[in-house]
């Protein structure tokens, strides 16, 4: 992927670890440049194993899990920003919505993670994923000339959920993370709010390692990621 701006946005703080925290990695391994924005810190939904403890209250949440998904993002060579706009629900305001779009146009990015458009199970994902592509839109002006900069549109991917079959998630594209696949263990290991989540993720890579090697041939691929690219490939030749 050589030297590129990764953006990075989820529902909540630790969606990126999940579901691109190699992809992160190997960007910023190359050269590149990796912000993660979480919408929320998820302290309402996804946090229960801090609300196990007693006298918890949603300060304290919030405070762990922003010093957990800074640690997390640090390893992965990336910066992490939390909008704290809570969770279950997550309201996409007006406001909401220029902000992101000052994000797109301060940041200009190349390549642009989010959530699939359907999740039966989360209704923040799906929100998150609209306001982003909402927000890609606007700040790339649909590709015409405007009172506003412009900038180029960014190739969009959506990550994979936690059931991609309930989903409409189809795996179009398949990110090599062996090489840094002991980073996102790394990574998983800090988020600690969610730690039954840590053998899926990795197992889950290994499965994707699995179907990426059948794709190509490439019998050195032993850890993926699965994304479902949304957008045509614009090419000069083949």
């Amino acid at each position: 992927m050589g030297r590129k701006k990764l953006l990075v946005i989820g529902a909540h703080s630790a969606d990126f670890v999940w579901r691109a925290a190699g992809t992160i990695a190997l960007i910023t391994s190359q050269g590149g440049s990796g912000t993660v924005i979480a919408l929320s810190y998820g302290e309402r939904g996804e946090s229960g194993e801090l609300w196990k403890e007693p006298g918890q209250t949603i300060e304290n949440v919030k405070r762990i899990r922003h010093e957990q998904a800074s640690a997390a993002a640090a390893i992965l060579g990336a910066e992490f920003q939390c909008l704290d706009l809570g969770d279950y629900p997550i309201n996409i305001t007006d406001e909401v919505m220029t902000q992101l779009v000052d994000l797109f146009r301060g940041m200009e990015p190349n390549i642009v993670l989010t959530h699939t458009p359907v999740d039966p199970f989360n209704p923040d994902h799906p929100i998150t994923c609209q306001a982003v592509q909402k927000a890609r839109l606007l700040a790339s002006g649909a590709g015409v000339a405007s009172a506003f900069k412009n900038i180029t549109p960014p190739d969009l991917y959506f990550f994979e959920p936690h059931q991609p079959e309930l989903c409409d998630f189809k795996p179009n594209t398949f990110v090599d993370i062996t090489s840094v696949m002991e980073l996102k263990r790394q990574a998983m290991g800090v988020m600690q709010a969610q730690s039954y989540l840590q053998n899926y993720y990795a197992e889950l890579a290994s499965r994707r390692g699995n179907h990426a090697r059948r794709i190509s041939g490439m019998e050195e691929v032993k850890f993926a990621e699965a994304f479902h690219r949304t957008l045509p490939w614009v090419v000069k030749s083949l």
